[in-house]
């Protein structure tokens, strides 16, 4: 591996931007092989605007995994004008697979299943083909690159940066899935690691199924605690002086949807969509009462054309499969890091249980098929058992209304590891810090990341977005 370390990358500024810095460097597609095939990983490095206090070099990953609406090697620039960017050279790179490294191709295979929040069992095999199909063609497009896409690898093509930069040690900011590449480097090489935040956790012994699975808890929670803040303002709202009655309103609005003559399926999925995500964002919450009023009055009437209008903002989500002949194939590889079942019925099964219980925010695509009960192939490695020993005690930050990554896994991880834990409270924020604004989070993390000053081992901090100001019913 000696080859590997002691390359000196060559840097160019960056177009547009004379504070950063590009480079490449090689890494093995297979550190089983590290004389076979190699692949290529984009770096990048804006340098420590204060030298005299520079203490190193800091690396962030951002979620997805496969980069969803991440960063990567432009990851820096988000960090750019905080302390950080004072003491800290400022590295980025785009893991393998990724944007402008050698990446992992799947080919396009666009599901047929309609788009539903609450599919019937009829369209329980559709929706199972859909990811047979989209697992042969991730086979197809990722060839033998893809069993080499891995967690454990990312860690290990962290240490390749490392040394490449000649640190004896790196600081680490992961979010969401790089939070969880981030205690697998500390497990991994723990006398290489400095400081370390990990932002919205997975739980430490997670599968991918499980973490999926627990998302449907996760968007619940808030669909619950906004019911009972609307309950409490059934006076401004109108929807039901309760809790239980105001879920009962959404129940009422999700029948009459589906009593439209046209377009129902669809109204209907835009709905439990708009409940779950809106009820994350505690700044929504006045407004997602006030649709859910209108639409009790405009659905119940059959105005089609009015509930429509209501719902216009209100996206969907799926994965993206309509981007040509290729995509990048890495969110499914990751993935296949676990063994997932492959007997239908088990999906089925969930499925049935998510549609009562977590219809809302689509609750139940985390229970449906994935590409894992198809997988093409067995991972080399089994996942890294997650341990602390040999560096010391990081920050972990999760908000206690996470929609993606549930509570629940933070406080597990925080518990796994001795680290310190930051609980976001009344927040359904996701990946925070310096990402999402938060100037309280911002702050204690910046105390730690710069000067080394660990909060207390169980702290908290306000959310970015306090509740609408509406008062409660008086008695």
């Amino acid at each position: 591996m000696s080859e590997f370390h002691t390359q000196r990358p060559t840097w160019s500024l960056a177009p547009g931007d004379d504070q950063a810095e590009y480079a490449t460097i090689e890494v093995p597609r297979d550190y089983a092989d590290p004389g076979g095939e190699r692949i290529t990983l984009a770096l990048s490095r804006r340098r420590a605007t204060d030298p005299a206090r520079r203490r190193g070099i800091l690396l962030a990953v951002n979620g997805g995994p496969g980069g969803d609406w991440g960063h990567g090697r432009d990851l820096p620039a988000k960090f750019a004008g905080t302390p950080l960017n004072e003491v800290y050279d400022l590295i980025g790179f785009d893991p393998r697979g990724t944007g402008e490294s050698t990446r992992l191709y799947a080919e396009v295979a666009v599901p047929t299943a309609q788009f539903d929040s609450r599919p019937p069992d009829g369209a329980f095999a559709e929706l199972a083909e859909d990811m047979r199909l989209r697992e042969e063609a991730c086979a197809r497009g990722g060839g033998e690159l893809r069993p080499h896409i891995s967690t454990r690898n990312t860690a290990r093509d962290l240490d390749v940066i490392r040394a490449v930069l000649d640190e004896d040690r790196i600081s680490f900011v992961g979010y969401a899935y790089g939070a969880y590449v981030g205690a697998v480097y500390g497990s991994l090489f723990p006398a290489a690691l400095d400081r370390l935040v990990l932002d919205s956790c997975v739980g430490p012994d997670w599968t991918w199924r499980e973490q999926f699975l627990w998302q449907g808890d996760a968007v619940q929670r808030n669909v619950d605690l906004w019911a009972r803040w609307a309950g409490e303002r059934h006076g401004h709202f109108g929807i039901g002086a309760s809790a239980e009655a105001v879920l009962t309103t959404v129940e009422e609005v999700v029948a009459a949807l589906e009593k439209l003559p046209e377009d129902a399926v669809r109204l209907r999925t835009l709905f439990d969509g708009a409940v779950g995500n809106r009820a994350s964002d505690r700044g929504q919450w006045d407004g997602l009462a006030v649709v859910v009023a209108g639409l009790h009055e405009r659905a119940v009437a059959g105005d089609l054309d009015g509930c429509r209008e209501l719902l216009a903002a209100q996206g969907t989500w799926r994965p993206a499969d309509s981007e040509g002949d290729l995509r990048v194939g890495v969110l499914e590889a990751i993935t296949l890091e676990h063994a997932w079942p492959s007997d239908l019925e088990v999906y089925y099964r969930d499925m049935r249980e998510f549609r009562k219980r977590f219809p809302y925010g689509y609750g139940v695509l985390r229970a449906q098929p994935w590409v894992g009960a198809f997988r093409a192939f067995e991972a080399p490695e089994k996942p890294v058992a997650l341990t602390r020993d040999g560096y010391g005690a990081g920050l972990i930050v999760q908000a206690d209304g996470d929609p993606m990554d549930h509570y629940a896994g933070g406080v597990a991880m925080a518990e796994r590891l001795g680290h310190h834990l930051l609980t976001v409270e009344d927040s359904g924020e996701h990946e925070v810090y310096v990402l999402g604004g938060n100037p309280h989070v911002d702050a204690v993390v910046h105390r730690y990341l710069v000067d080394g000053e660990l909060p207390p081992a169980r702290s908290s901090v306000p959310g970015r977005t306090p509740r609408p100001d509406i008062a409660a019913d008086t008695a």
